[in-house]
């Protein structure tokens, strides 16, 4: 890929719509979409990393309330020949084909790796990747098991948005200003990154899912950075093709 004069890449991750309530999440749209405004001038393609709905089921001919201003947003971006471009993480996995046949934007559910003016750059939203976690890799199987989908789409949607955000939302600290340290070395993705490295050079590796906005140098020419979150943060980075910055919306 190669960017024209004042045109960027951006990226961003983990926006959670949905939770913890219907207000705050349209308060964290609301902002998500005036920093879509604000990228668009210069935008030459939009990564959304991740967990951008705290649950989506794609019910065929059934759409989860909610998000229109997200989903607007995003259609203009389309309608104005600008790539987007979603990631499924681990609270938004069970995406179809909806976001592909209405908005035209590609469904992207395993790592994949671009070159923008001669940078390698590794995408992924990061959960199940490196060591351990072994009890969500198995769990991670069971919900990509198309039986397993099949059964709860049957689920009547009252039924299954309720069970899905139900467990979604257990763990409320995210949404109380208490954040993620960042682990340095004993990061899992960080290792994963490494051993990634004994086997390809790659300039940049972005990653969500772990909500801590850091960029951690590997080596002199390598990056691992993590996205943050649109629930403490308002993060995400940016590329213009020669920098890789990671920055934070007002």
């Amino acid at each position: 890929m190669k960017l024209t004069e004042n045109k960027s890449i951006y990226f961003a991750s983990d926006f959670h719509l949905g939770a913890p309530n219907q207000a705050q999440s349209r308060l964290r749209e609301q902002k998500i979409v005036e920093w879509l405004n604000y990228i668009k001038p210069t935008c030459a393609a939009l990564y959304l990393m991740g967990d951008v709905f705290d649950f989506w089921f794609d019910y065929g001919r059934v759409i989860p309330a909610g998000y229109t201003r997200l989903l607007g947003k995003l259609a203009q971006f389309r309608d104005e020949q600008i790539p987007v471009y979603f990631f499924t993480g681990n609270h938004d996995m069970w995406m179809f084909h909806y976001f592909e046949d209405e908005l035209n934007i590609p469904i992207l559910k395993k790592p994949i790796q671009i070159t923008v003016e001669s940078k390698t750059i590794f995408l992924a939203h990061g959960d199940g990747l490196g060591p351990n976690d072994m009890g969500y890799k198995r769990l991670k199987k069971v919900f990509a098991n198309p039986l397993c989908q099949f059964l709860f789409g049957w689920l009547h949607p009252k039924i299954g948005m309720w069970l899905a955000h139900r467990w979604s939302n257990t763990d409320t600290s995210q949404y109380e200003g208490r954040t993620v340290d960042f682990l340095g070395e004993e990061e899992w993705l960080v290792q994963y990154a490494r051993k990634k490295l004994t086997q390809h050079a790659i300039d940049y590796f972005i990653f969500g899912h772990r909500h801590t906005p850091v960029i951690h140098q590997l080596n002199n020419k390598s990056s691992y950075i993590n996205l943050g979150d649109w629930i403490n943060h308002n993060s995400y980075a940016k590329f213009n093709g020669q920098q890789m910055e990671l920055l934070f919306f007002p």
